[in-house]
Order: structure tokens, then C-alpha cells, then sequence
């Protein structure tokens, strides 16, 4: 099938998984979308596996010799998947742009494809599941948080907060520079405009406390020098 038109079929498959009462209580809390069928994470990431499992499966039977087939030209199942990605992130569908983020492969994701896919976040929903599906897991994952920390857009910050956090959670530690510059950055965020990011930053400084005593030590003075006691 030609990649739109597995787009389609895919799209199709979101009215099985329509739930009214999760798109009112979105609205209700301002996610305003294009497109939105309501259908909860557990859904999609079962989709997203069912989606792997095709491509995979397809693979296998076209290497298969028993197929009597074997086109080197066909994508590898990386290729495929980072094709459909990028397709389902340009739609306005909430559904796909998630199962974008739970398909990316992300040793195989430019940086440039990386900046275009954050300028066009919609909501904060989507922010974060960019950050804990594919975000954390980019080789250049830390560069990018540090760079989206130190911007005064909302979602970057959010994101770069979000994705540290899970860096730091998996015992990744900054050097003198990044400890510096993260702790400014957590600083102006827990005083700025924005609640989400406050939360975030807040809970990266919680991780960030938990890599060690000196660690611990850098947060609580930290967050003291804001009269900000949160440990």
C-alpha cells in the first residue's frame, strides 16, 4: 500500500476508538484540537504495536526465501516506520500525531526533523508525549533539552524540562557547565509564566536531587536563593 494510504486506513481505525466523554473533558480543559477522537494512550500504544508488528511482518515475508521474493530496494522496517511517522505528524489529528511519537525511531530522526515537529506542537498534550515517547530516547537528546530550556517558548521549555527529568531519572549526570546552566534555567522557570513548565522544572530539580548528595545539596541552595523550599 501507497504510505497515504495507509495513513487513511489508519485514520479510519480512530472511529473504533472514539470516545465522546474524553473529548469533552479535553475541551473542557482547553485541548482544542482539529481532530480529535478521544482515544486514551493505552489504545494508541496498542496500535503503535500493532502498526510495528505489520511492518515487521512484512519485512520478514519479503526476505523470507520461501517467498520466492527478495527486493533490496523495499525500506528497512526503520525506514518504514520513520516514513510513516513523518506522514502522521503532518496530519491535524491528535491520534496521529501520538502514534507519530510512539513510532519514530529515534536513532534515525534528523534534529532539523526534530525542530520542525516542535514549532508545530499544538497543545501541551502533545508536548509531552513527544518528550516521553521519543525525546528521551534521541542520541542527541540532552543538547536538545538544553536548548529548548534556555528558549522563552512554552512547549520547548516544557519539553527540555520533561526530557532532563527522564535523563537524570536514568542517572545521566550533567558536567560543571550543564549543572549551571540547568539550574538557571530551573530557576527563571519555577518564577516564570507558566504553570506547566513550573511543574516540570520542579520535578527535573527532584531528579536532579536524586543523583547524589552533592546533587541534592546544589538543588536545596538553589531553590533557597528563590525562598523556594522544596525538598
Amino acid at each position: 500500500m501507497d504510505i497515504h494510504d495507509v495513513v487513511k486506513e489508519i485514520k479510519l481505525s480512530f472511529r473504533l476508538m472514539m470516545d465522546g466523554a474524553v473529548v469533552q473533558s479535553m475541551r473542557d480543559k482547553g485541548l482544542n484540537y482539529h481532530l480529535n477522537w478521544g482515544a486514551t494512550l493505552p489504545r494508541l500504544q496498542a496500535k503503535a504495536e500493532e502498526i510495528r508488528l505489520l511492518v515487521i511482518g512484512s519485512r520478514l515475508m519479503v526476505n523470507d526465501s520461501r517467498f520466492m521474493v527478495n527486493d533490496s530496494s523495499l525500506p528497512t522496517l526503520h525506514s518504514s516506520l520513520y516514513d510513516l511517522s513523518i506522514a502522521l505528524y503532518k496530519e491535524n489529528v491528535r491520534e496521529c500525531k501520538i502514534l507519530a511519537s510512539m513510532l519514530m525511531p529515534p536513532d534515525e530522526v534528523l534534529p532539523e526533523v526534530i525542530d520542525i515537529w516542535q514549532e508545530q506542537i499544538p497543545t501541551q498534550e502533545i508536548a509531552e508525549q513527544l518528550a516521553f515517547n521519543l525525546y528521551q530516547h534521541l542520541p542527541f537528546a540532552a543538547d536538545k533539552a538544553y536548548q529548548w530550556i534556555a528558549s522563552d517558548k512554552e512547549y520547548d521549555q516544557l519539553c527540555g524540562f520533561h526530557v532532563l527529568s527522564r535523563l537524570f531519572m536514568n542517572g545521566q549526570e550533567p558536567n560543571e557547565r550543564g549543572i549551571n546552566e540547568y539550574l538557571d534555567q530551573a530557576l527563571c522557570a519555577l518564577q516564570g509564566p507558566y504553570p506547566a513548565v513550573r511543574k516540570a522544572a520542579m520535578q527535573s530539580l527532584q531528579r536532579f536531587a536524586e543523583l547524589g548528595l552533592l546533587y541534592e545539596r546544589l538543588a536545596k541552595s538553589a531553590t533557597k536563593s528563590i525562598d523556594l523550599d522544596i525538598f
